[in-house]
């Protein structure tokens, strides 16, 4: 008899300490907008599958694209509260946990993606990642998405021409003033709304990348696009600090090695779609893509540079002088 109770002792414990190291599996659930043909979405994607191949059984990473959990607003208070581990939201959606990040808003600082990726890999970008620590967030990496381009029902060709218009804008008072500068109605409103708003006329305009146009059929209900490239649509990968800080040494430098890898990735899908997604737009015929002269990109430039000022004490005048170094 104390042969079989040892045994079955044996065997109990073994399968708890099976169950145990089951149970250390790290399950990280990242939450976002977008479709999984975005360059976020296939970043998600990728993520997920260096983490499966490099961490098997340690660490686990569920992707929830188009809004499936939450959308931008919902995803940061779910982040704080653990319920997911990851978030990729615009900066522009963090006005409440730091002012820092509204750089990214302001129109006309960045000439191009190529002068958004100086700024962020530089210093000063660097640096500003951990704007919302003291808020419990984490930046660990800048997502590009691309620049931002104007639409609405008619062209929009000099600044008049957007006076008295309705545009959806996200969460931010940079953006909120940079509309006003041009005497239009900002509507602040959650992506996942948007194309419906479009198609009903509750607002009359919008500004997005080329990819997030396509991959969200903006093209289908506005008559005219324009190429004007008056901002960045910048996202940053976070996780909530006491999270981060909740992970053994060895998986935070395994997680960092893969998001700088995946981070490459995600900014060459981003330039290739900008282009690529452009061209399908035109090519669709379904919408009018005009491109700004010269003179024109500097009328509207003009009227929005005193948002520059405006947001100067928030945003950091150190941090707008190294932005424009790297427009040189």
């Amino acid at each position: 008899m104390p042969i079989i109770r040892t045994a079955a002792l044996l065997i109990i414990c073994s399968l708890a300490f099976s169950q145990n190291l089951m149970a250390k599996e790290i399950v990280i659930k990242f939450s976002h907008v977008t479709t999984e043909k975005t360059p976020k979405g296939k970043a998600a994607n990728y993520l997920k599958e260096l983490v499966e191949q490099r961490l098997k059984g340690k660490v686990r990473v569920e992707v929830f694209p188009n809004s499936q959990l939450y959308n931008d607003k919902e995803v940061l208070k779910a982040l704080l509260l653990g319920d997911v581990q990851m978030a990729a939201p615009s900066l522009s959606k963090f006005g409440k946990f730091t002012k820092k990040w509204g750089i990214f808003d302001l129109p006309f600082l960045f000439k191009d993606a190529s002068a958004v990726k100086c700024f962020t890999s530089g210093p000063n970008g660097q640096t500003l990642l951990a704007a919302a620590e003291n808020k419990g967030i984490k930046g660990l990496a800048y997502w590009l998405n691309g620049m931002k381009q104007l639409s609405a029902n008619k062209p929009l060709l000099v600044p008049d021409d957007a006076a008295g218009e309705k545009f959806r804008i996200m969460s931010s008072d940079v953006l909120e003033a940079q509309f006003k500068a041009v005497k239009a109605n900002p509507q602040k409103m959650s992506f996942s709304e948007v194309y419906n708003a479009l198609s009903t006329g509750v607002i009359d305009g919008q500004e997005n990348t080329w990819s997030n146009i396509r991959t969200k059929k903006f093209y289908e209900v506005q008559t005219d696009f324009t190429e004007s490239n008056h901002g960045v649509l910048e996202y940053v990968l976070v996780t909530s600090t006491e999270f981060w800080d909740s992970l053994p040494a060895d998986i935070q430098k395994e997680l960092s090695a893969i998001i700088k890898e995946v981070t490459a990735k995600e900014t060459q899908w981003a330039l290739e779609a900008a282009a690529e997604d452009k061209e399908y737009i035109i090519a669709s015929g379904r919408t009018k893509v005009h491109p700004l002269t010269d003179a024109q990109t500097a009328q509207w430039a003009e009227v929005m540079k005193p948002v520059w000022k405006k947001f100067e004490a928030n945003v950091g005048k150190d941090n707008i002088e190294a932005a424009l170094k790297c427009d040189k």
